[in-house]
């Protein structure tokens, strides 16, 4: 049995972690995770703070923004066997990573070294056509370490928020378990190829706006891709500005209109509009 400690900003990334941990018998002693103003901060109060969900949940936490002044010395108190981070926003110093008798180890939803960095679906944005995931040990830079477990598979068609979340935890689930295999059988890891890293920023307020001239598979993977934690996806119709929950390919009848261009309102929340490809409905709000 390991004694873990884990850090987190989402609840999906605590679930993913403590299901794992319980399947092996395995304690997750710990959680550390932003404390609720920080969180609401960064993502805005659209979603209830991790560290507001927790105790609920019966699970020991630390909320703080201190990692050094109050995580290091709760975490060093524990001597925990393993430190595992999943959806965490910052930078673990080595005051933490340090301690565990295994180290520290990363889940990154991309097939590292490309999408390193806070945003890895703007790889399925850019246009990549698989979805990644890798388990590695912490280092001095976000998502730079030596590599434990990785796997890249092709995107699914038509590809929707929800379809990726599901892919990503599914891949998760699998490095993670391979990866602490491997850890915990001395398995250094390897080296990541630096000519071949790529970074993912977080999206601009402009890239948030969806271009309707372009075509279906497109527009499903950057509606995707930005509505993944919440709807954020943007678009122009006629004179009406509308967030877009989905898209849909719609067979039948061609249009002869110009890509781009409004065909009809089928409902309050659903509009056909033309894309570069073909007719499409758009789920609205």
């Amino acid at each position: 049995m390991l004694r873990i400690v884990s850090l987190h900003a989402s609840l999906a990334g605590y679930r993913l972690v403590a299901d794992w941990a319980a399947r092996h018998g395995h304690e997750l002693a710990l959680v550390v995770t932003p404390s609720a103003d920080d969180a609401i901060r960064r993502y805005g109060g659209d979603q209830t703070p991790l560290a507001l969900q927790l105790p609920g949940l019966g699970q020991p936490c630390l909320p703080t923004d201190r990692l050094l002044e109050t995580a290091a010395p709760a975490v060093a108190a524990l001597q925990p066997d393993l430190v595992i981070s999943a959806t965490y926003p910052r930078l673990i110093p080595a005051e933490i990573t340090g301690t565990p008798a295994y180290g520290a180890v990363n889940l990154h939803p991309s097939a590292l070294p490309r999408g390193r960095g806070p945003n890895p679906q703007r790889l399925i944005y850019a246009g990549d056509p698989t979805a990644g995931a890798t388990l590695h040990r912490t280092a001095a830079s976000f998502d730079t370490g030596a590599i434990l477990s990785r796997r890249e598979v092709p995107l699914p068609d038509p590809l929707t928020a929800r379809v990726l979340r599901d892919l990503w935890a599914r891949l998760l689930g699998e490095v993670l378990e391979e990866g602490v295999g491997r850890l915990l059988a001395g398995d250094p890891g390897v080296p990541q190829d630096e000519t071949l890293a790529t970074t993912a920023p977080h999206f601009t307020q402009d890239e948030r706006w969806l271009d309707l001239t372009e075509p279906t598979v497109t527009l499903q993977r950057r509606t995707a891709a930005l509505n993944l934690a919440a709807p954020s996806a943007l678009a122009r119709i006629g004179d009406q500005d509308v967030m877009v929950l989905g898209i849909e390919a719609v067979d039948g009848p061609r249009y002869d209109v110009k890509p781009g261009a409004l065909i009809h309102w089928e409902a309050e929340e659903m509009v056909l509009v033309q894309s570069g490809t073909g007719p499409i409905r758009l789920h609205i709000c």
